[in-house]
């Protein structure tokens, strides 16, 4: 069993925050284009019970991924499930059909540009990234996976230590989704 901790937050200035990442020896590693299309349960309300279910395409690689419902805390973690597609599926396109045919409805997809690098810190490897997602701006994600729901807390701690060293200051704990669907009703 696989949890994704991590936490999201605001960048209001880049160059600053580029030069804390040189300052913590952060591996960069090659630019990813994102675009990945949400769906919802034909029988539950995934924003109801915190779920996630989307189909991501990195450039050319589709992979399905679902998300568990968030466990209680200040930075979200939830259980984690994603694959690979591919070869069977080259674009998601199958998998976006058999979706459609039993019932899941698409909700949006959100495009974005993303920097990873790569920071180790205590004995564990955490991904930071920079995402400019469409329509929204600029923000930085600090994540790492861990294999035991005991190994959760620590893993909170530690990326809160990071994103301070790193001078993250606005935490978000909006998905990328619910900001989209936010901008998008009317107001």
């Amino acid at each position: 069993m696989t949890f994704e901790v991590e936490q999201k937050y605001h960048l209001q200035d880049l160059e600053p925050f580029e030069f804390a990442l040189q300052g913590y020896a952060a591996v960069e590693k090659p630019i990813q284009h994102h675009a990945d299309t949400y769906y919802n349960h034909p029988c539950r309300d995934f924003a109801a019970t915190q779920e996630a279910f989307r189909i991501r395409r990195i450039g050319d690689v589709p992979m399905i991924t679902y998300k568990g419902p968030k466990l209680p805390g200040k930075v979200k973690a939830r259980r984690e499930m994603e694959w690979r597609l591919d070869p069977g599926d080259q674009d998601g396109s199958k998998t976006a059909e058999l979706l459609e045919h039993l019932g899941f409805k698409e909700v949006a997809t959100v495009r974005k540009t993303r920097r990873p690098f790569s920071v180790r810190k205590t004995t564990r490897q955490f991904g930071v990234v920079i995402d400019e997602v469409d329509g929204l701006g600029l923000f930085v994600e600090v994540e790492v996976l861990v294999e035991k729901q005991e190994d959760v807390e620590k893993a909170r701690t530690e990326i809160e230590m990071i994103a301070g060293e790193l001078g993250l200051q606005r935490p978000e704990s909006r998905s990328y989704l619910r900001m989209v669907l936010e901008e998008k009703s009317p107001k």
